[in-house]
């Protein structure tokens, strides 16, 4: 992906409009937005790949927010797909795990806070990343509705 236009997207998805963007980086807004709708097409297009290679039945996409929601056929669960600028591409199945012993507990609470901070949503302190995840989809689902 053009590293400016992934750098223009991200400033979107933290809550800036184009002509702040625009003004910030000093080109048009126009450049901004041709740059905005081509990366959008790039991020629609990644996830989608990214569903089909995991089995994933597509319900909806939010591009600017970088999160495909969706059903896992192999699993039969619910199923998201996040851009993350620090961990790239991620997939989280709805689950109900003995988080505590498992050994990606530490990854997947970071990836959570790490998401949660890049999308600028506050999560409530827990140490279970279900509960955490459960949060954190329950208010994307809650702002694109």
């Amino acid at each position: 992906m053009n590293d400016k236009q992934f750098r223009f997207w991200k400033m979107r998805r933290s809550g800036m409009s184009n002509v702040s963007i625009a003004n910030l980086i000093g080109i048009t807004r126009q450049g901004v937005s041709q740059a905005l709708l081509a990366m959008d097409e790039k991020i629609d297009a990644s996830l989608r790949e990214m569903a089909q290679a995991n089995r994933i039945q597509v319900e909806k996409i939010d591009v600017e927010r970088g999160v495909l929601f969706g059903k896992s056929i192999p699993f039969q669960t619910n199923a998201y797909i996040f851009v993350s600028e620090k961990h790239g591409m991620q997939v989280w199945y709805e689950h109900d795990g003995d988080c505590i012993s498992c050994d990606e507990f530490t990854k997947c609470i970071e990836f959570i806070w790490d998401f949660a901070a890049e999308l600028g949503i506050k999560l409530e302190k827990t140490q279970d990343p279900t509960k955490m995840a459960e949060e954190l989809l329950a208010k994307i689902r809650g702002d694109r509705e």
